[in-house]
This record gives structure tokens, C-alpha cells and sequence, in this order.
């Protein structure tokens, strides 16, 4: 198999979706968590390579014999597909990392394998996937 050639499926595992709906409703609202979720769903499949998102999210990179990790390389050199990754913006301006929502041991992976490789993704921005917001007290114009 081809150093630079990854297997990936087009679609995420319905488990994918579940995980990172657990995760993000640790950081966010249940509410926007479930938005968020829902965006990811209906997010187009993108490219990033493997190095760039560890960058933008600030994550280390998990060691290649994290179980997690270990499994996905096997995936990767046996060529059996990975799942896309789900991602929702930062902003660097104010100091917001890349949330990885679901998928960083297969981003680690990667890296491992070839850090110049792109990683499948769905993502979504924090700030125009989520309903709209008025203060309690707000009145409408």
C-alpha cells in the first residue's frame, strides 16, 4: 500500500455522532451542543491535512501505541476505510482552538502514519451553526 494513500468512508459511524454530541455538551450548552451535532450532520466532507489540525486544535499528538490510535493504524495498513472526522472552528482571534468534536486518535493516526496526509472531515462553525440568542430581557424592535 501507498505511504500516501488512506482509506476513508463517506459517511461518519451513527456512534461518531453520539460521541461528540457527549463531548460537546461538555463545552457547550446541551442546546447548542445538539445544534452543533446536527450541523455536522449536513457538513459537506472536506480535506485537512493530519499535522495542521493538531496545530489548530492544540491537541498533542496520542502516542502510536494508545489503543485507540494502535487500532487505527492497523486500519490504515490493512486499508480498511476510517470514518471522517468531526471538527468545529476556532477562532484564533480570540483565542478558541479547533474542537475536535469526534475522531482525534484517528487524526493521531495519521500523523503517525504520515503527517503530511489529509484526514476526512465534516466541520462546522460554532458561531453560524447555532440558533440565535437574546438575552432573557431583550425586547424585539
Amino acid at each position: 500500500m501507498s505511504k500516501d494513500k488512506i482509506v476513508w468512508t463517506k459517511e461518519s459511524e451513527h456512534g461518531d455522532y453520539e460521541a461528540a454530541l457527549a463531548f460537546l455538551s461538555l463545552i457547550y450548552s446541551a442546546r447548542q451542543a445538539k445544534a452543533l451535532v446536527r450541523s455536522l450532520r449536513a457538513a459537506p466532507l472536506i480535506e485537512r491535512s493530519a499535522k495542521d489540525l493538531l496545530r489548530a486544535s492544540e491537541l498533542p499528538l496520542l502516542a502510536a501505541d494508545e489503543s485507540k490510535v494502535a487500532e487505527d493504524l492497523k486500519r490504515i495498513s490493512k486499508g480498511k476505510p476510517l470514518a471522517p472526522v468531526l471538527l468545529v472552528t476556532g477562532e484564533m482571534t480570540k483565542r478558541i482552538p479547533l474542537v475536535v468534536a469526534d475522531g482525534y486518535h484517528r487524526i493521531s493516526a495519521v500523523c503517525h502514519f504520515n503527517e503530511d496526509a489529509f484526514v476526512q472531515c465534516r466541520m462546522t462553525g460554532s458561531q453560524r451553526s447555532l440558533p440565535t440568542q437574546r438575552a432573557p430581557n431583550a425586547r424585539r424592535s
